[in-house]
């Protein structure tokens, strides 16, 4: 039976091809023996010779794992490209090498990049194996932007990525077969010459065309040596000797001396003790000038009037969307979460005379089916149309075995959101019960047209700003969770456009779980950024709901305490998706940040 096979890619010149044999080495030494190891070294100047030698070289080490070295002149395919677009001459043509891996050998649908400045201790095959089917590619977070500020404000404000969500290109996992059919090399070259990113240069373009679509490793496959990491450096995979202090110029480089202990058992080690001894004291000076040059540009980058996303902003994208984005900054810095960003309608007050909430009479209950009825064309033309996208209701189970009421929470960006909870009920099949939701006034008094119409008809139960109907509103909801229907609460209060970050909860939503004595069903919607661009010039939205387990109030407690533990065991549940499917923390800019314990 024939070995599986893995292919790695490095890419590098004949000056640092030494340094390319010890990253090899210890990738190799370090591997699974069962299986064959098919390495390729792009390159454009790396004479026929000096490849001969390597191979040579490398082969009397006597590894006792199965692989295979092949150089790859890429000078051909860099010429074929700039037939369509000119190469920027001022980047390093190995900034080009990593784009063009899929379109070079569609033989392979998955492939291992890596950096030639890096030392393998774990063994490569694990990385292999991780799936990354549902991604374009997998790659660890670039600490640089996440412990050094100037850098993370630079990728937040330059680029629109949080700091948090940008990866470190010297080590990827690149998924080849969604390379090749979501052109990532065209759309590369287009970004190119759109704008001329010269920070991080390619790995800027490519976080920016794949934002969303990258699954996040432990960090210890790709341990970013400008720092102590923050786990003992033994448990490290790979190790990542990144910016300027490298271990064969640098004595006191972090972790030099597990690279020289690799360097020993191979036999460039005489060249790499000559380039420690003649790395001279104006190269090191060098080295720190370029330092300070990089963050300075970062900073000159951020700062600019026209940098990338200001000018998206200014040239591309609808005006009030843009500025409700930087409302939401705005009010997530200065706390206000439970306010709107955007405008209600002018409200009129609800009063008890104007609203049959259980729709009890036969005029009532035929709006209510018309309603319904237009409302699924609404939506199923939207999914059509692939304006509404739904990629995946996870944890379905959790509301198809429910056998009772139950209040169901979600997160509030858009208007749509509660018809795709409905969708979610709908494919529970939870027909012999209701599917009702709370929406504001002025939704129900005031909202013009076809869309007013929906508000008022489709199992809505308004708020009101009248006391008197505020009575009938919770004696209604208290019915209709009793007899074993679902009531959609809004538990954040407010709608911030496209934010997706859990807010702090209010508790009305978890007083009507104690008080009627039925479960709360938390539902958290999480959204990626797909390629087709919407009306307003910003990426259109895929959706996966997640549907937790429900959770049950404690009938022990009085009920402002089940309400208070229903409520942060909510947002616990929110934070937690949140934090994994983001693949990041939770954390907010706000100044003073409430005490989420102690909201009400």
């Amino acid at each position: 039976m024939a070995k599986p096979i893995i292919p790695v890619f490095y890419s590098c010149d004949e000056i640092f091809l030494k340094y390319c044999m010890v990253s090899l080495y210890s990738l190799l030494k370090n591997a699974k023996e069962d299986c064959t190891y098919l390495i390729y070294i792009l390159h454009t100047d790396i004479s026929p010779e000096k490849q001969d030698e390597f191979i040579d070289r490398l082969e009397n080490i006597g590894l006792s794992v199965s692989y295979d070295v092949c150089f790859e002149d890429v000078t051909e395919n860099l010429n074929l490209i700039e037939h369509e677009f000119p190469l920027r001459d001022y980047y390093s043509k190995t900034t080009y090498y990593r784009l063009l891996i899929s379109d070079m050998h569609p033989e392979h649908d998955k492939v291992i990049y890596i950096d030639a400045d890096t030392i393998v201790q774990g063994d490569i095959s694990a990385l292999y194996d991780e799936d990354i089917s549902d991604y374009y590619l997998g790659a660890c977070h670039e600490q640089v932007m996440v412990k050094i500020r100037e850098y993370g404000d630079y990728v937040e404000q330059c680029l629109g990525i949080s700091r948090h969500n940008f990866f470190n290109a010297g080590v990827l996992l690149i998924n080849c077969a969604e390379f090749r059919s979501r052109q990532i090399l065209h759309r590369f070259l287009e970004e190119l010459h759109a704008y001329d990113f010269v920070v991080t240069q390619d790995e800027d373009y490519l976080n920016l065309i794949t934002k969303d679509h990258v699954k996040f490793f432990d960090q210890r496959w790709n341990t970013e040596l400008f720092q102590e990491p923050d786990y003992p450096v033994e448990e490290a995979k790979i190790l990542h000797y990144v910016m300027f202090s490298k271990p064969w110029h640098y004595k006191d480089c972090l972790c030099g001396d597990i690279y020289l202990s690799y360097a020993k058992e191979t036999p460039v080690f005489p060249d790499i003790e000559a380039s420690l001894r003649e790395y001279s004291e104006e190269a090191r000076s060098r080295d720190n000038e370029a330092a300070e040059r990089l963050l300075k540009t970062a900073i000159r980058e951020t700062e600019r009037e026209d940098n990338y996303l200001k000018r998206l902003n200014r040239d591309k994208r609808a005006k009030d969307r843009v500025e409700i984005v930087k409302k939401i900054e705005e009010f997530e810095r200065d706390g206000r979460f439970f306010e709107d960003v955007e405008d209600d309608p002018p409200t009129k007050p609800l009063l008890p005379d104007d609203i049959d909430y259980l729709h009890k009479t036969l005029a009532q209950k035929i709006k209510t089916k018309v309603a319904f009825a237009q409302a699924h064309k609404v939506v199923d033309k939207l999914i059509k149309n692939k304006q509404l996208i739904i990629k995946d209701m996870k944890g379905i189970e959790n509301f198809q075995n429910l056998d009772s009421g139950a209040v169901i929470t979600c997160n509030h960006f858009n208007a749509f959101d509660s018809f795709i909870i409905q969708l979610v009920y709908e494919a529970a099949k939870q027909k012999k019960r209701t599917f009702y939701r709370v929406i504001r006034e002025g939704n129900y008094t005031s909202f013009p047209g076809f869309y007013g119409f929906l508000m008022r008809n489709c199992n809505t139960l308004p708020l009101s700003s009248d006391i008197r109907t505020m009575r009938k509103f919770f004696e209604a909801t208290n019915t209709v969770l009793k007899n074993g229907h679902f009531v959609l609460v809004y538990p954040e209060q407010s709608m911030w456009w496209n934010y997706r970050k859990p807010k702090p909860l209010k508790n009305g939503a978890f007083i009507f779980s104690a008080k009627s004595g039925v479960p709360v069903l938390p539902c958290f919607i999480t959204m990626r950024d797909t390629e087709t661009l919407g009306e307003d010039g910003f990426p259109i939205q895929e959706y996966t709901v997640h549907i937790s387990k429900p959770i049950y109030p404690d009938k022990s407690l009085p009920y402002k305490k089940q309400s208070d533990q229903l409520r942060k065991e909510n947002y616990r549940i929110w934070k937690e998706i949140y934090e994994r499917e983001y693949q990041m923390p939770l954390s907010y800019t706000t100044i003073d940040m409430p005490d989420l314990d102690t909201l009400k």
